[in-house]
């Protein structure tokens, strides 16, 4: 295979993970405020929720917005945005992990922010401004 193939190739990938990254933040997000695919709040650690100043939804909303916000960040900026969205899920995976609750979400978690980074550093090749 020749290299502008494989270069083609590496590009779609970078292409179809920056699409994820847009979109799946974006949904989540808006979700926290719907909570039409689940119900955001059972994966606040125990811990956690008594620390918070107001209400598991509320802190759930602050999630959301933050999660629209990386999702559009990585629209417009694909370096920041994976090493945002990374960190993020690393962080989200931390607190699943810390209550050991929902570590099959944490897991998941982590296999994204390592795509979220992967992405990351192809948009050093790809995503020139």
């Amino acid at each position: 295979m020749e290299i502008l193939q494989q270069k083609q190739i590496v590009r779609q990938v970078f292409n179809v993970l920056k699409m994820v990254f847009v979109i799946v933040p974006v949904v989540a997000g808006l979700d926290k405020f719907t909570n039409i695919l689940c119900q955001w709040t059972q994966y606040i650690s125990p811990f956690l929720l008594d620390l918070l100043p107001f209400s598991g939804e509320t802190f759930m909303m602050i999630v959301g917005i933050i999660e629209i916000i990386a999702g559009v960040l990585v629209f417009f900026n694909p370096g920041t945005g994976g090493l945002v969205v990374s960190a993020w899920l690393v962080l989200i995976a931390l607190t699943l992990l810390a209550g050991w609750k929902f570590t099959d979400v944490a897991v998941r978690d982590l296999v994204m922010a390592i795509s979220a980074f992967s992405m990351q550093r192809l948009a050093l090749i790809f995503d020139h401004k």
